[in-house]
């Protein structure tokens, strides 16, 4: 079978794939092709379609500097918007016509004699690129525990990401297992409606108040009709939030006062002196991530909502039994578990000169240089690599970033002849060390 040659290849059309494409036509360098194994951009953004599925950051500040959206239309976009956003950056830069849909990767080998990557679809196409850009996205391959029993429930079970609109569950009695980031979201917007709603809770989530709301009118004139005035607006949310990480991670006396306003937030919005202690945490704020909503803790207040804080020991054929040995009946099994966030290449495998595989050289733990590149694997690049992740703003400021150090490394890599480009492993050792040594210093 011939193969097709490019010059770049990139796997993954959602936010990180859209926007390394825009950087390197900005830049005037070749134009990749883009890898996506679904059938429309968006990655996360079109996966997660459970109701209340919503972003945590404010709109106007997740959203690439290069295509602002002034059309808004609140201060946390919600997620038909944020995915017509992206849809819409995908069109208004031309990306379409670089996109191979529907094409997932089975494996990516490096060749020793030619220096470029030959890529493998699963339908057994065969591509060669000198450069190769993983951008995947962190949060794509759902996490579910292997739970006992799990495929012995006969009722309707799903993750999150996968939402089965096809599932009514009008007056069901129905098991969210998690609380999360999207449990938090998923219980006050299906709460409404099943009969009875029981949440498994193994560790309450510190929850600070989302402040949600529409934008006044005379707020998307402005910023529509004045970009000045939407830029100094985005300025001040990343300010603010950077100020505050600052503070919580070098000041502890910070981190304590931001865990009082959040036990203030229990506070008025559950009575029930049980029910406060239950969803308290008991760890220091920002071991963990820390959520944002106005109206989960009401919702746990209702008749037919109960808080089970005992683990999942197992499931029947039509309950869960948890460690207390209670079961209780379901009709629908939700998983809200997260994800594998830390499983960066478990779609499939990357061989690297002399066949080294990356998650092999991995076993230890995933290192990157700055999270975009990492030794012993030239001319490969990440976008949201290993300790790319951020817990206070917006991840497309790291996309960003990332996309720009990548670009900067193709431009030094097509003025070489036949030439390759890796971070030697004594630099990103040493970038690491670095790394871990500020981290001792945080939660």
């Amino acid at each position: 079978m011939s193969e097709t040659q490019h010059e770049v290849a990139i796997v993954g059309a959602g936010l990180s794939g859209l926007a390394m494409a825009v950087e390197l036509r900005r830049a005037g360098l070749p134009a990749p092709v883009i890898f996506e194994a679904a059938d429309e951009v968006g990655g996360t953004w079109r996966d997660n379609t459970y109701p209340g599925c919503a972003c945590d950051v404010p709109s106007h500040l997740y959203s690439f500097s290069f295509a602002p959206n002034r059309r808004w239309s609140r201060f946390f976009g919600q997620q038909p918007e944020i995915f017509q956003y992206i849809k819409q950056t995908a069109d208004e830069h031309g990306l379409r016509p670089l996109i191979r849909f529907n094409t997932p990767i089975q494996e990516a080998r490096f060749n020793d004699q030619t220096k470029h990557w030959e890529i493998e679809t699963r339908s057994g196409e065969r591509h060669t690129a000198r450069s190769l850009i993983l951008a995947m996205g962190p949060l794509s391959q759902p996490g579910i525990p292997d739970f006992p029993g799990r495929d012995r429930f006969q009722g309707p079970a799903f993750h999150s990401q996968s939402w089965d609109h096809h599932t009514d569950l009008a007056g069901k009695r129905v098991a969210v297992i998690g609380t999360g980031a999207s449990a938090i979201q998923i219980v006050p917007a299906i709460a409404p409606t099943v009969g009875h709603l029981d949440i498994y809770q193994r560790t309450p989530p510190w929850i600070m108040p989302r402040n949600d709301r529409p934008l006044a009118a005379w707020e998307r004139w402005l910023f529509d009709n004045l970009p000045l005035a939407q830029w100094l607006y985005r300025s001040l949310l990343y300010w603010r939030r950077e100020i505050a990480a600052h503070l919580f991670v070098a000041r502890p006396d910070w981190a304590r006062r931001y865990a009082h306003y959040a036990r203030e937030h229990i506070t008025a919005q559950i009575a029930d002196p049980a029910l406060r202690t239950a969803v308290t945490p008991r760890y220091t704020m920002g071991c963990k991530r820390v959520l944002l909503s106005d109206d989960y803790y009401p919702a746990l207040t209702r008749d037919n909502v109960s808080l089970v804080t005992a683990s999942v020991a197992e499931l029947t054929e039509d309950g869960v039994i948890d460690t207390d040995g209670v079961e209780r009946k379901a009709d629908v099994v939700i998983y809200a578990t997260g994800f594998k966030a830390t499983e960066f290449l478990s779609r499939f495998s990357v061989y690297g000169p002399g066949g080294v595989e990356l998650n092999q050289a991995w076993q230890s733990g995933a290192e990157a240089y700055y999270g975009v590149t990492t030794a012993g694997f030239p001319n490969l690049f990440f976008v949201l690599g290993p300790n790319s992740g951020l817990g206070h703003s917006s991840m497309i400021l790291m996309i960003e970033a990332q996309t720009r150090f990548i670009r900067q490394c193709l431009a030094r890599l097509q003025a070489t002849d036949g030439g390759t480009i890796a971070v030697k492993d004594a630099a990103q050792r040493a970038f690491n060390r670095t790394l871990q040594q500020r981290m001792k210093q945080t939660v």
